[in-house]
């Protein structure tokens, strides 16, 4: 499985960045921090996928941080970050308001536990992030 662990969309004055994990046994916890690029003013929104949106939907929470301050507390569940299809490109972001990027870290703690309508194998997340530019 092919791990792009840093990846960006510049788009007038707004940067997509998206950060992977990838799962590779079940039932753990999977953390990891991330510094995002200095031209960050603040992040806009968050947004989680997977290459097995069943996994994760059925599998993962996680615990979400952003310059040292809790944004999505342990045991929020993955499938309340992610997107549907049905859902308008413009939307799919869950709103953060203008979070300050402070230090520029950003720390996920994922937790991978079992489901019987989900048997385990490997996969990957995508924390998604809608960061707007300084001026």
């Amino acid at each position: 499985m092919e791990n792009n662990n840093n990846a960006t969309v510049n788009i007038a004055g707004t940067l997509k960045k998206w950060y992977d994990i990838l799962v590779t046994a079940p039932d753990s916890v999977y953390s990891q921090t991330f510094e995002l690029d200095k031209t960050i003013l603040y992040v806009r929104g968050v947004m989680l996928s997977s290459n097995r949106d069943d996994l994760m939907y059925y599998r993962g929470s996680q615990k979400i941080e952003m310059n040292r301050q809790e944004i999505f507390p342990e045991g929020y569940e993955s499938k309340l970050l992610q997107s549907g299809i049905n859902c308008p490109v413009n939307t799919r972001y869950f709103d953060t308001g203008n979070m300050p990027i402070g230090n520029g870290l950003v720390k996920i703690d994922y937790r991978d536990t079992s489901d019987i309508r989900a048997p385990f194998e490997p996969y990957r997340i995508r924390l998604y992030l809608d960061c707007e530019l300084k001026p």
